[in-house]
């Protein structure tokens, strides 16, 4: 199994929602790890398991800030990705106009 230490910042939105989930209420005191690194500095992370990987996401005091908007963050960034502009409808026959003469199309328009 990887063990990597990430950034909250640098998390993907799975493993973030893991996050969230695995410390609903926050993390406290015994769920914070102390890893020395090699120069000498002192990091805090807390762990957060998926299927193959171990994260330990950096405590940071922005940490604390993103997992108490998470939920919100989200519904935002999903009615931003709802706003999509509608996609005009096409009439017959003008798909073949949008199709450069290099393409191959079979009698009926298609492409082959």
């Amino acid at each position: 199994m990887k063990r990597i230490l990430i950034d909250y910042k640098k998390l993907d939105h799975k493993v973030a929602a893991t996050l969230i989930e695995s410390y609903p209420d926050g993390y406290g005191d015994d769920d914070i790890l102390t890893i020395k690194k090699p120069n000498g500095e002192i990091l805090e992370a807390v762990e957060v398991r998926t299927d193959d990987t171990i994260y330990l996401v950096k405590i940071s005091k922005s940490l604390s800030n993103f997992m108490a908007n998470f939920e919100e963050t989200m519904e935002k960034e999903l009615d931003r990705d709802l706003d999509l502009e509608p996609v005009p409808d096409f009439e017959e026959g003008s798909f073949r106009d949008l199709v450069s003469e290099s393409d191959d199309l079979d009698n009926d328009g298609l492409l082959n």
